[in-house]
């Protein structure tokens, strides 16, 4: 039945479009009769446009009619607001400030160590000793000598007192007891510099130098101490963030030779951007409790720089480009049946995205239907059916 008026149909448009007229269509193209073509083809398009309007009529109480009616089948989205987080992904080395090699300040021969690999010290802890090469016997010495100026100085100060013996004799004693005092206290700073002490509380991770090894001072490793409490991320992130990323954003750490993730936060960035790749210099803590984390391991850093609590989100597959480059979804109207819809071409503002949807900035509105499943098979205007 529907092929029958549809053929009728088509006989009257080229019935019509052919028309009984006194001159032909071919005639007016002989005679080059630009006003009669003109208004040949007015005349032509009333009637087509006619025939168009009526046919839709006719098309629509069909599919209101007739119960087998096949329409695209689609799934539609209903568009809800969302909290939305973008991030970004750079790469970074995890890192400690308490990593030291230890040198000594003293040249000499490295007479014992304390402390084995392996083990944990308290910060002021003595690792190593350096042979003082007879310091402290000097020093004893020295302070047996001083005992005696010291002696010798009270007593020409009681003299002095009593108005007995010289002014001379008074400063000078005096002056060498002092001199004795101060080089006591410079053998002891050097004494000092013969012990390598901890400087913080860590882990004795590698002893270089061997027992009786001859040690240069800033030039020959003793051994290398680490704390593993105090770990923090580096990396660079392009200038073109500098104003979403500050202290105190949110990121995440993920570790890929541990397969484990860290929720962080920003701690520093850089006042520096560098001319060579535009970047800047960002810092998070790393928490490390079962001391897992190492330094110079590569890790990844996803960084939280734009958040929508109410952001409209749509899935990357249901958007469509036309030739001007505009972007556009098809929006659904109900139209008369029970989960027919008819589509409708919409134009869109898009945001950021992340792995499958997108944030919508313009075109929609909370509560719009939307073509989810199906979107590409779907023109502007067309009756398409749900499938729940």
């Amino acid at each position: 039945m529907k092929i029958k008026i549809y053929s009728f149909f088509l006989t009257a448009i080229i019935v019509a479009c052919s028309g009984d007229q006194t001159a032909s269509t071919q005639d007016l193209i002989s005679a080059k009769d630009l006003a009669g073509l003109r208004m040949r083809k007015e005349k032509k398009l009333k009637n087509l446009n006619a025939l168009k309007l009526e046919l839709d009529q006719i098309d629509t109480a069909i599919s209101d009619l007739d119960p087998s009616e096949k329409l695209v089948l689609i799934s539609m989205m209903e568009i809800k607001p969302e909290n939305f987080d973008h991030y970004i992904e750079v790469q970074g080395n995890v890192k400690t400030r308490q990593n030291v090699l230890l040198y000594p300040e003293f040249n000499g021969i490295l007479k014992k160590v304390y402390v084995k690999e392996g083990q944990k010290v308290e910060k002021g802890k003595l690792l190593a000793q350096i042979d003082d090469a007879g310091l402290k016997n000097q020093l004893e010495q020295l302070e047996i000598q001083t005992k005696l100026s010291k002696t010798i100085y009270d007593r020409v100060q009681r003299l002095w007192d009593k108005n007995i013996g010289s002014e001379m004799e008074l400063l000078q004693s005096k002056a060498n007891y002092e001199a004795q005092l101060k080089t006591i206290e410079q053998l002891k700073k050097q004494l000092l510099r013969t012990q390598i002490m901890a400087p913080f509380t860590g882990t004795i991770d590698e002893i270089i130098a061997n027992t009786g090894a001859n040690l240069i001072p800033g030039q020959t490793p003793v051994m290398r101490i680490v704390n593993l409490k105090e770990m923090y991320t580096e990396a660079n992130v392009p200038e073109r963030y500098l104003s979403q990323i500050k202290p105190g954003t949110l990121a995440r750490v993920d570790i890929p030779m541990l397969g484990k993730k860290y929720q962080t936060t920003i701690r520093q960035t850089g006042n520096f951007i560098n001319p060579n790749n535009r970047s800047f210099r960002i810092e998070t803590p790393l928490p490390n409790p079962d001391e897992m984390i190492k330094p110079n391991l590569s890790c990844k850093l996803r960084i939280n720089d734009y958040n929508n609590p109410e952001a409209l989100m749509i899935p990357l597959g249901v958007i469509k480009e036309n030739a001007s480059g505009q972007k556009y979804i098809f929006r659904l109207k109900p139209d008369g049946k029970e989960q027919v819809y008819r589509t409708e071409q919409v134009f869109i503002q898009l945001g950021k995205k992340n792995l499958d949807h997108i944030e919508v900035l313009e075109g929609l509105e909370v509560g719009d239907l939307i073509v989810n499943e199906g979107a590409t098979m779907v023109e502007n205007n067309q009756r398409v059916k749900n499938i729940q």
